[in-house]
């Protein structure tokens, strides 16, 4: 009889370990799913604090898209754009909001798959990461206060003795050397740290481009967009935009294609609505 009760529990243990077996099986089957559906995602890395080519909202209004980890929504030229490649490539999107320093490393460790973030493919980058065809070009303009007197300006040496800045690792801050006599500030983390510099008065200006411009100064009326006759002197890579890729990724040629399809009609359509749409400055 006691013989006959431990048989039964040893069966009992064996027919447990059976079914954990099976379980586990199941499980794996189920994490493969898991795996299989993040290859179809295309995880695109961008700041979602510059408009119009992105920016941080409260719901999915205008195409917004969800950010990642969070319950906020990211729009803007760049968020269209991403929309357009991953629909191309038969992925779902996925916008990883990252602070600008830290774009690049998070597209090499493989975080994400690409930057869409208004970044140029200035020679400097190119040796961390490669770059997909333009998908935007644009020139450098200044941001002052309506009503100061660098509002009229034609040329960037009317800002001598000027405080100006722009931001952090781009090329927009190297070029404020080019003007004489300058007061060059320290430069800023993000756009909407320079608007509020400039708002409270601890700047005269500060350096972006043409889209941004437009979006700071529709967006608050105290702003006010300087062009020059006499202006920033620039290469091509600088007022170029693309989509920033891993070395050697084979996304290029996809994306290349997808972009192709793109006309400069097309986006300058979906740059005016983004401007448009863009959240009203806070």
């Amino acid at each position: 009889m006691r013989n006959k009760f431990w048989m039964l529990i040893t069966f009992t243990i064996l027919a447990m370990f059976v079914l954990a077996g099976c379980g586990s099986s199941d499980s794996a089957g189920k994490n493969g799913g898991s795996n299989k559906k993040d290859d179809n995602t295309f995880k695109v890395g961008m700041e979602a604090g510059y408009p119009p080519f992105n920016w941080t909202q409260t719901n999915d209004s205008n195409g917004a898209v969800k950010i990642e980890g969070s319950q906020e929504y990211a729009g803007g030229y760049d968020v269209e754009i991403a929309k357009k490649i991953a629909e191309g490539l038969g992925k779902k999107l996925v916008v990883v909001k990252t602070e600008w320093d830290g774009l690049i490393p998070a597209l090499q460790s493989g975080k994400i798959d690409a930057v869409i973030a208004g970044m140029s493919p200035t020679k400097e980058r190119k040796e961390s990461i490669d770059f997909t065809d333009i998908y935007y070009n644009s020139n450098l303009v200044m941001v002052v206060k309506k009503g100061s007197k660098y509002e009229d300006a034609t040329s960037i040496q009317d800002f001598k003795g000027a405080k100006v800045t722009a931001q952090l690792n781009t090329f927009h801050y190297s070029v404020i050397d080019q003007i004489k006599g300058v007061d060059k500030q320290q430069p800023s983390d993000n756009f909407p740290a320079m608007r509020v510099a400039l708002e409270s008065g601890v700047i005269d200006g500060y350096v972006t481009e043409r889209p941004e411009a437009v979006s700071a100064s529709s967006a608050n009326n105290d702003f006010v967009m300087v062009e020059f006759e006499d202006g920033f002197k620039t290469s091509t890579e600088d007022t170029a935009i693309a989509v920033g890729i891993k070395k050697g990724s084979e996304l290029k040629e996809k994306i290349n294609e997808i972009l192709s399809k793109i006309p400069e009609e097309q986006q300058q359509e979906i740059m005016d609505a983004a401007i448009k749409n863009q959240p009203a400055a806070e």
